[in-house]
């Protein structure tokens, strides 16, 4: 996926000309490109943050201390969750443990407040082709079940923390994003190194 699939993003939230949008993870890669291109489009974008908020266009929250108040969100049509601890680096039982955690319990949390919630609410909910497992041969489709190994025991439990929001008749749109293609971030900015120095493979 690249920087411009944010189309995958915005084919979602089509329908008010003026539509409010609230973004968890709106500083990382994603969220950056997202925020401003649905500012370009002439919606009004609202960030979620852990610090204290600093203007009318800020929610705080956090996502593993305590449930987010439904009234901090009752304003919003639409909230694309991206939030979550970055998958690259050394995977120690530490980092595996942030990594599940902070999907699950920010999920968690995003969903549980959108449920109580009297307004209606799209919840754009992040998850990943991990889902699936891996393959070299294996071309998969949303209709095949999920794989095994740690990022597809993530994937799993990350889409499964949305149900509250579902059940309480909000709609939800799960996009499973695939590597993030970027010269400023992401897997690109890390592969491109060794390819720089003369060492990179197929």
């Amino acid at each position: 996926m690249s920087i411009s699939g944010t189309s995958i993003f915005k084919r979602q939230l089509n329908g008010k000309a003026m539509t409010r949008i609230g973004i968890t993870g709106a500083g990382g890669l994603i969220g950056k490109a997202l925020s401003s291109t649905l500012q370009n489009d002439g919606h009004t974008v609202f960030r979620f943050v852990r610090r204290a908020a600093q203007s009318e266009t800020e929610i705080r929250w956090h996502p593993s201390q305590g449930a987010l108040d439904p009234s901090a969100i009752a304003h919003l049509d639409a909230i694309v969750h991206l939030a979550g601890e970055p998958i690259l680096g050394r995977w120690t039982e530490t980092k595996k443990k942030r990594i599940l955690e902070s999907r699950v319990q920010g999920t968690q949390n995003i969903a549980h407040a959108i449920a109580r919630s009297q307004h209606p609410c799209t919840l754009v909910s992040a998850s990943a082709i991990g889902i699936y497992g891996s393959s070299l041969t294996a071309t998969f489709t949303e209709t095949d079940p999920v794989g095994s190994g740690f990022l597809a025991n993530v994937c799993a439990q990350w889409e499964a923390s949305t149900s509250s929001a579902d059940e309480a008749g909000h709609r939800v749109v799960i996009p499973r994003i695939g590597l993030i293609l970027s010269p400023d971030g992401g897997a690109l900015k890390q592969m491109l190194l060794p390819f720089k120095a003369g060492l990179g493979g197929v």
